[in-house]
C-alpha cells in the first residue's frame, strides 16, 4: 500500500506541465467561471486560492475593470509564470499574483469582497483552517466560491497537450502517474462537506453537484447595523 503524502504544492518538476494544460482549458473552462464570478462581483476586490498559472484571474480582470483581483499560490514557479501571463495580458495593474499558504493568509480581516478557489479544497491538510482563514479575510457580507474538484482534466485534449512537451517534460511526465498516485486527492461526500463548511463556522452556505464538480458557495454575516 502506498503512503499517501498529502503534497498541496504542485511540485517545480511539473510546473511548466500543469501550465500548458491550464492553458489549454482557458476557452473551455477558466472564462465560463470568470463570467459566472463577474455576474456577482462588479467591482471590489477578491482573492483566488491556489491561483497556479493564473489563467481565471487574467480572464475575470479582463471582463471587470472595477475588480483588483490577488492571486496566491504555494508553488513558485507557478506564480512566476502567473506574473508573465498577466503582463502579457495587459493586466498587471489589477492582478498581483504571490506564493502564500491558504491556511495562514497574511491580509486583515474583512478585506476581501469574495475569495475564490478552482481545484484546491480536495488536495488540502487542513479545509477547516483554511475555509477558517477565508472567512476572516471577506468583508461582513462577502463570499467564498469554490470549485472541486475542478472540470479542468476532462476538458484537456490530452493528444495535443502530451504532444507540446518539451525534451524536458517529457522525461517528467511518467512520474506525474506516481506523484498522483501517492497524493491521490480527497474525495469528499457532501455529509463530509457540511461537516468541514460548518466547522469553519459558515452558517448560511449552498452546494450543488454539476457533474463531478462540487460548487460550494458561503455567505458571512452581514455586519449588524
Amino acid at each position: 500500500m502506498l503512503l499517501r503524502l498529502t503534497m498541496e504544492r504542485i511540485p517545480a518538476i511539473f510546473a511548466s506541465i500543469y501550465e500548458k494544460a491550464s492553458r489549454m482549458v482557458i476557452g473551455r473552462y477558466y472564462r465560463g467561471v470568470a463570467g459566472e464570478i463577474v455576474a456577482e462581483l462588479r467591482e471590489g476586490r477578491l482573492l483566488d486560492l491556489g491561483t497556479g498559472p493564473g489563467y481565471l484571474p487574467i480572464e475575470i480582470a479582463k471582463r471587470a475593470p472595477l475588480v483588483t483581483v490577488v492571486g496566491i499560490d504555494l508553488s513558485r514557479p507557478l506564480i512566476r509564470m502567473a506574473r508573465k501571463n498577466a503582463g502579457r495580458a495587459g493586466v498587471l495593474q489589477r492582478v498581483r499574483f504571490e506564493v502564500g499558504n491558504a491556511a495562514r493568509l497574511r491580509f486583515e480581516d474583512d478585506f476581501f469582497d469574495m475569495v475564490i478557489s478552482t481545484g484546491m479544497l480536495h488536495m488540502l491538510r487542513s479545509p477547516v483552517k483554511v475555509l477558517t482563514e477565508c472567512r476572516r479575510v471577506l468583508k461582513p457580507g462577502g463570499e467564498v466560491w469554490i470549485y472541486d474538484p475542478a472540470g479542468v482534466s476532462s476538458r484537456i485534449d490530452r493528444k495535443r497537450w502530451k504532444s507540446s512537451f518539451s525534451p524536458m517534460e517529457k522525461v517528467a511526465y511518467p512520474l506525474l502517474g506516481l506523484y498522483s498516485r501517492l497524493n491521490p486527492p480527497h474525495v469528499y461526500t457532501g455529509e463530509q462537506l457540511v461537516s468541514i463548511i460548518e466547522a469553519a463556522s459558515f452558517k448560511d452556505y449552498e452546494m450543488e453537484k454539476d457533474g463531478g464538480e462540487w460548487r460550494i458557495r458561503l455567505k458571512k454575516p452581514a455586519a449588524m447595523i
